[in-house]
């Protein structure tokens, strides 16, 4: 198969050399609620990438993102004990669950992954929406609680940080508390 960036010769959707030269991760970081939202990629960087994310195409580009960011991220990452990361809104699409393929890629010795534990009530899409929508129609999300108290969050991009926000206060009613967010693109970086 051709490699999607370069168009050489690959065994992967997009080789090893592109993944280097392109898809190695940088540490970008802003507040939500003064919680630390740590992301890996400017969203114009990987734009293209992302839209494949209700493609069949985009289960195989999400797991080369979540494998070149999430899971060097948790190789790296170290904990007094063990936490629990969620993903939001694990809606399965197109045969498969974007936020689960990145919240899988964080299983280590110090992370444990939750599947299916937050999910929106309104499956109203924010794409291209500005802050004063995505405020007036509130994601409404209901979280199954689990055992852990401390908690990574996870999402695909992060815009007005308004799901993200949604998402914290939420958890936050179950007295878990959100050590962190990971996000693997800002769109508010240029």
């Amino acid at each position: 198969m051709k490699c999607l960036l370069c168009e050489s010769f690959s065994l992967s959707h997009i080789c090893s050399s592109c993944q280097t030269l392109y898809l190695t991760p940088q540490i970008y970081k802003r507040k939500i609620e003064n919680i630390d939202v740590i992301s890996f990629y400017k969203y114009s960087d990987i734009k293209e990438l992302l839209h494949t994310k209700h493609t069949d195409l985009g289960y195989y580009i999400f797991t080369i993102l979540a494998q070149n960011s999430f899971k060097k991220f948790a190789e790296n990452f170290t904990y007094p004990k063990s936490i629990s990361s969620i993903g939001i809104d694990e809606n399965i699409r197109s045969g498969y669950s974007h936020t689960a393929i990145l919240n899988k890629a964080l299983k280590s010795k110090y992370i444990k992954p939750e599947f299916n534990r937050l999910k929106a009530k309104n499956d109203i899409s924010y794409s291209g929406k500005d802050r004063a929508f995505r405020f007036e129609n509130s994601r409404n999300f209901q979280f199954k609680t689990i055992e852990n108290r401390e908690i990574i969050l996870i999402d695909d991009i992060i815009t007005t940080g308004s799901t993200l926000q949604q998402a914290i206060q939420t958890i936050n009613q179950k007295n878990k508390d959100i050590l962190f967010c990971l996000t693997l693109a800002d769109a508010s970086l240029k």
